[in-house]
């Protein structure tokens, strides 16, 4: 049996080191996949997108989002993306950078979002993921709390909580806790 890959793969290596060329980096089912889901991007205009370790490093990127509604309008919140090799089967790893008043993340930048944690499925991509988080800023969920002060807050006493917000994301101490500007 005439092995038809190995022939035509030989040829290439032959080809590159016949021209100087160092070989090609031989891409993760993760990164092709993650290549075609950010070629795809619809992203709502308050989000961007940056390569902090520039474009040969895909699997690395930040997420910029600006809600243009609800409490956190006018805010700048920056998260970190990391994506695993065996990438869409595990969904990828996200941290809010920006340490934000919020019952849905923590002080620590963790984000409770359910698609990146019981219900991720390989059908869902980035682009699903940064909807998601950008409705975590139109639409805080006070029932599934990582900060659970910030969201009894919330559920008790709406008013206190958009109070709480503004002196957060204007550079304030909500309780004992200071929160850096973000506006």
């Amino acid at each position: 049996m005439i092995r038809l890959f190995k022939v035509k793969e030989k040829q290439r290596e032959l080809a590159e080191n016949a021209n100087g060329g160092s070989p090609i980096k031989k891409q993760s089912a993760g990164e092709l996949r993650l290549h075609k889901d950010i070629s795809e991007l619809n992203l709502p205009k308050s989000c961007s997108m940056s390569f902090p370790n520039g474009k040969d490093d895909l699997m690395n990127f930040e997420v910029s989002i600006r809600p243009d509604e609800g409490y956190y309008f006018g805010g700048t919140f920056l998260f970190s993306f990391q994506v695993s090799p065996i990438y869409p089967h595990e969904a990828p790893k996200v941290k809010c950078k920006t340490k934000v008043y919020h019952p849905n993340i923590d002080l620590e930048g963790n984000v409770c979002l359910n698609i990146l944690r019981e219900d991720w499925k390989p059908v869902l991509n980035i682009n699903t993921v940064i909807y998601g988080l950008y409705h975590l800023f139109t639409e805080p969920n006070s029932e599934d709390p990582l900060n659970h002060d910030a969201a009894a807050v919330l559920r008790d006493n709406p008013k206190m909580f958009e109070s709480n917000v503004k002196r957060a994301m204007y550079g304030g101490y909500v309780g004992q806790t200071y929160f850096p500007r973000c506006m």
